[in-house]
């Protein structure tokens, strides 16, 4: 993604259906040139904002981190990922619950066994992209290590 700043070119003080820096942004203590009425005009709520740092506080745990990522490449059981995960299937079902109350995974029932897997959402599917993305550029010697040796 690639950021640009809103120019002057594209705002004019003459142009009557924009309003001056003053008129639109009176808090604004400062004028910098910029053309904030079109940058504030495109700005998502307040309350958008606060979605997406809900979404990104359940990515803020390592472990749930690769349980997402896991449920990305698979679906899968309470045991089977606690066994994967090396950890109790309390502490792997708390993460669960979260990540199910976020929206980034979905479960099905077959019997007594409830399987899990990533939402097929937009969201999921971007931030599984982004924490592949992640250890690809911060974590090199992985990604090396994985072309070298790809898994069957």
């Amino acid at each position: 993604m690639s950021y640009e700043p809103l120019s002057k070119e594209n705002h004019t003080e003459q142009d009557p259906a924009r309003l001056s820096h003053d008129q639109a942004f009176p808090h604004l203590p400062h004028d910098h040139g910029q053309a904030f009425e079109h940058l504030c005009s495109h700005m998502p709520q307040t309350s958008d904002f606060q979605v997406a740092a809900e979404i990104f506080k359940q990515l803020g745990d390592s472990s749930r981190i690769r349980i997402f990522w896991l449920l990305c490449h698979c679906e899968e059981c309470v045991i089977n990922l606690s066994a994967m995960m090396e950890m109790s299937s309390p502490a792997v079902s708390h993460h669960l619950k979260l990540l199910k109350g976020s929206g980034l995974i979905v479960s099905r029932r077959e019997g007594k066994e409830v399987y899990y897997r990533a939402a097929d959402t937009e969201a999921a599917k971007l931030l599984h992209h982004m924490i592949e993305k992640l250890i690809r550029i911060t974590c090199p010697y992985t990604s090396q290590s994985e072309s070298k040796n790809p898994s069957p």
